[in-house]
């Protein structure tokens, strides 16, 4: 669940990540040593440092008028990765087809981790090929397989 700055930093990077012609994917805020915002875009021809440089500039400039985190933070924008995590409908969307890596929660058919071509999420199962439907409650998280 998201927190209160997540949603705020999100429905201002949105409109700035817009602008930029790129596509906002995920906003995290999370105490590690420091307070970290990360931000992650993408594109369809793919992320490089001046898209990422080019909305931390805007998102910072915005963050500093409006005043929004509670405490010092670093601000971080990046591409998602190759092994991106899906979290909403439209990232299950847009990767239909793919491969995708399913942790669980706890053992299904004996196995907590599952590897398959991902057919659909309709908000409460998993559809991946030749399987049965993963409940959304058993599903730690999803993202994208990368070969190795």
């Amino acid at each position: 669940m998201a927190s209160a700055v997540e949603k705020a930093v999100w429905n201002m990077a949105e409109a700035l990540a817009e602008e930029s012609g790129v596509e906002l994917v995920d906003v995290e805020y999370v105490k590690e040593k420091d307070w970290y915002l990360r931000v992650f875009i993408d594109k369809s021809e793919g992320i490089g440092i001046e898209d990422c440089q080019a909305l931390s500039e805007k998102l910072e400039a915005r963050l500093d008028a409006e005043d929004v985190m509670p405490e010092p933070y670093i601000l971080e924008v990046s591409s998602p990765g190759l092994d991106r995590v899906l979290k909403k409908p439209r990232d299950f969307e847009r990767e239909q087809g793919k491969t995708v890596e399913v942790s669980l929660y706890e053992p299904l058919d004996g196995e907590k981790m599952v590897v398959g071509v991902l057919e659909s999420f309709d908000g409460a199962a998993l559809i991946l090929e030749g399987r049965a439907p993963i409940p959304k409650e058993k599903i730690a998280q999803v993202r994208l397989h990368i070969e190795i």
